[in-house]
Order: C-alpha cells, then structure tokens, then sequence
C-alpha cells in the first residue's frame, strides 16, 4: 500500500481516485449488448452467454430437480451456517417495517402514507470468482418480507452450465420464484426488456462488477429502476494505537481479495500503526488463495497518515466509503459525525465480514462514493410509499378556496373548477 503523510486537502480528490474505469470505457460494449438483446431476445442472451461465459445452454432455467440435487451437494455445517444468517438477517430487516401514517391536516381533510411491495424484482447475483450466495439472502429476504410476488433470480454458469450449489440452495430457502443461468450485461438486459425465458421487473438489484454497474445504469433508461450503483467493493478503517495491526490488515485484506479493481484505505493517526500494518498485510497475504487478486487490489490501494481525528473524519467524508471501519480511541466522534458511509462497523472485534455475511445488516451498499446520496439495501428498497387521501364536506370547504386562489394564480381554470363546482354544491 502507498504512504500518503499528511495531505493537503487540495490534493485529496486525486489520493482518493477510485481505481475504476470510466463510463466511456465501457458503455458502447453495455449498448451493443442492451440493444441485441432488446432486438433478439434469448438468441442475444445466449449468444453473450457463450462468448462471456464460455458456455452453451439448452435451457438457462434452473429446475427443481437442480435445487433438490444442490441441497445434497453442500455440507451440513454451510448448511447451518446461512441458515444462522438467514434468522439474523431476517430478524433485521422484520424490525424495519413500518406502520401506516396518518394524519388530519384539517378538519375533514385526511391523509395516510401506506407501503406496498414491488411485485416484480430481479436480483443479480454474481458468480465469476467468488459465487456470492451470501448476496441472495441480502435481497431474497428483505423481498420476501416485504411480499414482492415475483423474485428473479440471475447468475452467470459455470463452465459446466451450473450455479454453485449454496446459491442455489439459499435462493429455495429464501422465496426465490425463478432462477436463471444468465450473468453479465445480458442478464440486467434480460430483466430490463424481458424474453421468453426472462421476466421483465419493475426493478433490479445486486452488485457486480463494472460492467455490470453500467447496464444497470443504463436499465433506468428503459423505466427499470435499481437499487444503486454498485460497483467494485471498498473499506476505508480508521485506526490509531489502540486498533490490533493484524486485526486491521486482515479486514483490509478482506475487502482486497473481492476483485483486482477494489480499494481499500486505511487512514490514521499513527506511523506506528501504519508501518505495523504493512507488515501484517505482507505476512497475511502469503496466506491466501486469492493472492494474485489480493495483490493487485493492494497496488490500487493507500495507507493515509493524518494529524487528528478532525482531519480524518473530513477525508473520510470526502472519501465516501461504502464500508467503513471505526476503531480509534475516539469512536463516539467518528460515530455521530460521519455523514457518508454506507455501512459502519465499530471496536476492535466488529470485522467487516461480519456485516457480509451473519450479523443482520444488508451488504449491498454503495459505492465509488455513491453513499454521499444512496442507502444500502433494506426493506424499504422492496416497497413504494402510496399515499392516500379522503376529504370530507366540511374538509373541501376548510380548504376550497386556498386551491381556488391558487389554481387561478397559476393560470389553471379547470383545477379551480374541480373545487369551484363542489363547493357550488355545498352552499
């Protein structure tokens, strides 16, 4: 990791450049694959499948005889394991229902904000170097509570034209309705305009590389909504003295092994500190199976020396990490003052992987500083707000000329007629 001592804030954003490529780069390759696909359907899909995956499918849809043989495929104890995380996450995002808001504004006047679910969803998961099952219980759940009708599935094939297992083992488990073999651009394509074989949504989720970030951009184009932008994944700790160095590597690395373009910063007040990382990050990575991956992550990749929590807590808001990690002697500070961050984990014994897989908080978060303006996932992601109003005689007539005066002002006759002839009425 490079040694950044005492920046000038002039020069943050260029320290805090994402390792990413441009939309430019990469959109024409997202529309050529967007407007076959919309042109020729499966045909398209399966073509990219092929050439992207370096797979030929009869049938893209996963059976239920695949998901019986899948269950048998996985071991008794990640069995266990997702189920545990299943009732911690399912125990989180329940506590975020809400219920209906009522108000009377006036006499005769009143108003209520109710939820609804979104009925159809797509859910991308990916596949590609690591199969994310831990991914389908962060959006199958929060769907399932929130009582979409139908859950898309889609993640890329192997080369044999299989999903891993454990995905498709938590999908069975969490409410999924329809599972696809379809990644990449071509499946947010597939869920944007719909085939045969793919439902078209009302909204897409997941994470997902670059690629993958820039359809589902493109997707809102078509009316499709998304989550957010989600691209390659990012950690940001802030440490001094009393944060453990091989605690702090290790979350680093976590974070490292994800892709060659994600990024990780650890920013402190301590030299100390910093100087004992880099050596832990060089010990810890000799360990990994990913250590090509790792590696390249780590050269993209900055350890930021600063003079107070002051100055950190500035940085880290310019920064806008998508997780960000709190260990100082001063947490409190960081805790009430930290504006953009998508997901925050706190002490010594709070690794960042806890909130990937098992402790209860969504991981689908944010990136590329995108938590300046957009939440993680939760429950609410799944649901609209409708709301509703029903007036009364005596409340049209507390508020009937109020809209008069001002659908004249705006040079609108026939609202002011709407009220006009009721209140003609009431007299």
């Amino acid at each position: 990791m490079r040694v950044i001592k005492y920046p000038i804030k002039e020069n943050w954003s260029s320290i805090l450049q994402r390792p990413t490529k441009t939309v430019d780069d990469i959109e024409a390759t997202v529309n050529q694959v967007f407007g076959d696909v919309q042109k020729n359907g499966d045909t398209a899909v399966n073509k990219y499948t092929q050439l992207f995956d370096g797979v030929t499918l009869a049938n893209n849809l996963v059976s239920s005889s695949e998901i019986e043989e899948a269950k048998k495929l996985i071991s008794s104890e990640l069995k266990e394991a997702i189920i545990t995380a299943q009732k911690n996450i399912t125990a989180f995002h329940l506590a975020q229902k809400t219920t209906k808001v009522f108000v009377e504004t006036t006499n005769g006047v009143e108003c209520w904000q109710e939820k609804r679910p979104i009925q159809k969803v797509g859910l991308y998961i990916p596949g590609g170097t690591a199969p994310l099952f831990s991914t389908v219980l962060m959006l199958a759940i929060p769907a399932q509570i929130a009582g979409c009708k139908e859950i898309v599935l889609c993640s890329p094939p192997n080369k044999e034209g299989k999903i891993h297992p454990a995905i498709l083992f938590a999908a069975n488990l969490c409410g999924v309705t329809k599972i696809i073999k379809v990644g990449g651009i071509q499946a947010v394509a597939g869920l944007t305009f719909g085939t045969k074989a793919i439902p078209q949504v009302y909204k897409i989720f997941g994470p997902g590389n670059q690629f993958v970030t820039v359809a589902k951009q493109l997707a809102t184009k078509y009316g499709v909504a998304i989550d957010m932008p989600a691209g390659p994944s990012e950690l940001l700790v802030v440490a001094d003295d009393s944060a453990k160095a091989n605690y702090v590597a290790s979350d680093l690395l976590s974070q490292a092994e994800h892709g060659a373009d994600s990024q990780v910063i650890l920013v402190s007040t301590s030299q100390k500190l910093i100087d004992e990382v880099a050596v832990e990050i060089d010990k810890q990575l000799l360990a990994l199976p990913r250590i090509e991956i790792a590696k390249k992550a780590i050269e993209n990749s900055k350890s930021i020396l600063v003079a107070n929590d002051e100055i950190a807590l500035a940085l880290i808001n310019e920064y806008g990490p998508e997780h960000f990690i709190v260990c100082t002697n001063n947490n409190d500070y960081y805790i009430d003052n930290i504006a953009n961050a998508g997901s925050v984990f706190i002490g010594n014994y709070t690794p960042e992987s806890a909130g990937d897989y098992a402790s209860g908080t969504n991981h689908t978060l944010p990136t590329n500083g995108f938590s300046k303006a957009y939440s993680g996932v939760n429950l609410d992601s799944f649901t609209k707000s409708i709301t509703f109003q029903k007036i009364s005689k005596e409340g049209i007539q507390n508020i009937g000329n109020a809209i008069e005066i001002m659908a004249e002002a705006e040079g609108l006759q026939a609202h002011k007629n709407a009220v006009s002839i009721r209140l003609k009425d009431l007299k």
